[in-house]
């Protein structure tokens, strides 16, 4: 398998009636399917639809020069729009330098229907600087990897037949920009870069006097919609018409003023959520008197989200005020083919397909800002969406006035989206400055959802909740008063699948050998999650990853999408908890299945310390398990940091064949466990999670009907500590879990 660093760098070298992949180290089943005539044909704005309008996406020339270059007038070769240059999907697959300018242009025809309306040149996105020329005049630039942008060209328009479009881009990716993990020299965490068109370019005719945006915005608790439609040349004779419909039938209608706030009043609510991700489709037509001057179709979906606290004290995030775990999956958004650009609309909505099916009610949406339509399909299939602003240096003036400027920028082109319930403000301290003003700032300029301050390790107790990262973990951070406990990354699991890898190296954070033992630490990693969400207060849980990116291979789903590298149904059976379900019957809980007290000592007690008639009365008493919260595999209620520790309690035996009985315990270090004063079981070292033990004839002898003691000594010489024992009963399918 070819890695970059053998990759020979074309710039052109098909002719430019031809197009197809260049040779990249990977592809996916959906490159087949790009039609270089038409890729990407879908309508891309689906918040704010017109039905006319012209797709520009398709082969354009272009050419790589070094920057400050005039136009050129020569071009060397054909580029797929949308796919970046860096990209097999686009052809081309060279790398641009950031001393280089790449080069766009392309003819075009404007409907003769158009004439005598205004004429608008749309970019979903372009990574990184943006100069546009129509006709071999200058109309504009933008800056910002991330975000849409337009221009009227009507005045630059000949009507003669044939028009033509350049665009300059210059991408320095390593400057002080957001960037999210695209690196010049990708390894590890960081990833090839994407310069250049990456979304879809398309035109479409506007009256004067034109529907900008579309503010949709659901208060639940009033039972309606705040409707705002942005106008900028409204007259006082401008009127906005908007009529709601559901299920194809009118639910819904006002009319107001545009540029202004008003209510749509909505009966019965639907409310959205990802068991039943209902949308109401919208229809809001522009009028000046009688004249009907602009029309456009959208949708919006009835939900809040925001935190309470539960029967037990614990702040939650709840979703139509119900505490709904949001168990999700980071989400990088790579493509082999296509890198920022996925190769299909099909291939766009598939991630999110394989997400809902394993169980996944959540994608955190890592350091990138996605095309409108993968919102819209979260949306459409029920997936909650934690959204990252894409991380820069932020070390100069200049670059923390850009990331704020694409930072407001991505809150208003894809606040529309239901799905979205949460703005990440940082990675990871990637770029962090000024973060209690940002977080306020985007609490106030969208209070409609939650904001998280900095995912993992910077927090700086501002936004709506704390997150930690955890590797393999999960963790949960402490409890505060106002904000939710959350980890934004755990996992990491790592398995690589001969010939669907990037390179022929590969790396996870936890490598594994087999299927068998990905998903065993799947299923006990996703147990602790959900024991975590009962007994700590963790309100969500987001897996690393998806998919495998470039050489890091802890995906769900290999980098081409084409292998699932567990079973769907016990993926599911963990993410919703179902596989906590314990395979046997729990005759003693241990923290794994219940909040147990124990009395316990950490001075040596008398010698008939674990009889069934010793007085344990002058005891200490404490929630299991017991040990240091940084033991691998630990779920620690009660600090103990001494050499030893005694533990006694009682349980209930019902009768039956004791021989079914086992220990369920997790030591660090040597321990030993009594039934009424009889050994059951002594181990030496140390474990990093539960393991099922077989228990001594001799204590199963003694076992009495009724109530029983069970008791415990561990002992520890140096590195993490902890105990915890319960007792279960097993039939002979039980295996170790």
């Amino acid at each position: 398998m070819a890695c970059w660093t053998t990759l020979s760098w074309l710039a052109g070298a098909q002719p430019a009636t031809e197009w197809r992949p260049a040779s990249g180290p990977l592809l996916t089943r959906w490159a087949a399917d790009v039609n270089p005539a038409n890729p990407h044909p879908e309508y891309p704005r689906p918040s704010l639809v017109r039905e006319s309008w012209t797709n520009l996406n398709g082969l354009w020339d272009f050419t790589i020069v070094p920057e400050n270059t005039s136009v050129p007038t020569q071009y060397t070769g054909r580029i797929l729009v949308p796919f970046p240059v860096e990209s097999a999907l686009s052809g081309v697959m060279r790398r641009l330098d950031e001393t280089e300018t790449l080069w766009y242009r392309r003819a075009f025809t404007v409907p003769a229907g158009w004439k005598g309306r205004r004429v608008r040149l749309n970019f979903g996105a372009v990574d990184w600087r943006a100069r546009v020329f129509i006709n071999g005049r200058f109309i504009g630039q933008h800056r910002g990897g991330y975000d849409s942008f337009s221009f009227d060209i009507t005045d630059r328009l000949t009507w003669s037949g044939r028009e033509e479009v350049i665009v300059g881009v210059d991408d320095p990716t390593e400057a002080d920009q957001p960037r999210g993990k695209q690196s010049r020299e990708p390894e590890g965490i960081f990833y090839t870069p994407s310069s250049g068109i990456w979304q879809t370019v398309w035109l479409e005719p506007v009256s004067k006097q034109s529907i900008d945006d579309l503010v949709l915005v659901s208060d639940v608790d009033a039972g309606s919609v705040r409707v705002k439609a942005v106008v900028p040349h409204a007259t006082a004779k401008s009127l906005v018409e908007v009529i709601a419909f559901s299920g194809g039938q009118e639910i819904a209608r006002a009319t107001a003023a545009p540029n202004r706030e008003f209510d749509l009043v909505i009966p019965t609510p639907r409310l959205w959520s990802p068991d039943d991700p209902h949308l109401y489709d919208v229809r809001v037509t522009l009028r000046d008197a009688d004249r009907e001057l602009d029309s456009v179709s959208s949708y919006f979906g009835m939900r809040k989200v925001g935190l309470r606290k539960d029967a037990g004290g614990v702040i939650r995030i709840e979703l139509n005020d119900r505490f709904v775990f949001q168990a999700g999956a980071l989400d990088q958004g790579f493509w082999p083919d296509g890198l920022y650009a996925a190769p299909t609309d099909a291939a766009l909505r598939y991630d999110i397909e394989v997400l809902r099916q394993c169980g996944f009610n959540l994608a955190r949406k890592h350091v990138k800002v996605e095309p409108a339509r993968w919102y819209y399909w979260c949306d459409k299939l029920g997936l909650l969406v934690w959204q990252d602003m894409p991380s820069g240096k932020n070390n100069s003036a200049e670059g923390q006035a850009q990331f704020e400027i694409e930072l407001q920028r991505m809150i208003e082109t894809r606040r529309h989206h239901p799905s979205i319930v949460l703005w990440v403000l940082f990675n990871e301290g990637w770029g962090q400055y000024d973060t209690e003003r940002l977080a306020a700032w985007v609490k106030a300029f969208d209070p409609s959802r939650l904001v998280s301050n900095a995912s993992g390790w910077t927090d700086k107790r501002a936004g709506d909740v704390f997150d930690v990262h955890s590797y393999p973990g999960p963790d949960a951070p402490p409890l505060e008063a106002g904000r939710a406990s959350v980890v934004g990354e755990f996992g990491g699991i790592g398995l690589g699948r001969p010939g669907h890898t990037w390179s022929d190296t590969f790396w996870g954070y936890q490598q594994m050998p087999d299927q068998k033992a990905l998903t065993e630490t799947f299923t006990r990693l996703w147990d602790r999650a959900h024991l975590l969400k009962d007994f700590f207060g963790l309100t969500a849980a987001v897996y690393t990853q998806t998919t495998d990116v470039e050489t890091e291979c802890n995906g769900l789903m290999t980098y081409d999408r084409a292998v699932i590298k567990m079973d769907v149904e016990v993926m599911r059976d963990a993410t919703t908890g179902k596989a906590r379900r314990p395979p046997f019957e729990i005759i003693a809980p241990n923290m794994l299945y219940g909040r147990v007290l124990w009395k316990f000592t950490t001075s040596r007690p008398a010698a008939e310390w674990n009889q069934t008639d010793f007085n344990d009365a002058a005891w200490s008493e404490g929630l299991g398990g017991f040990g240091t919260k940084e033991t691998p595999g630990t779920l620690v209620n009660t600090a103990w940091a001494t050499s030893d520790i005694w533990l006694r309690r009682e349980f209930r035996w019902d009768g039956g064949d004791p021989r079914k009985l086992r220990l369920l315990l997790h030591h660090d270090e040597d321990v030993e466990v009594y039934f009424n004063g009889v050994l059951a079981a002594k181990l030496s070292g140390f474990v990093t999670s539960y393991q099922e033990i077989e228990i001594l004839p001799e204590a199963l002898a003694v076992l009495q009907s009724g109530s029983n003691v069970l008791a415990v000594h561990c002992h520890q010489s140096r590195g993490g500590q902890y105990i915890d024992v319960g007792i279960v009963r097993v039939d002979e399918n039980s295996s170790t879990r």
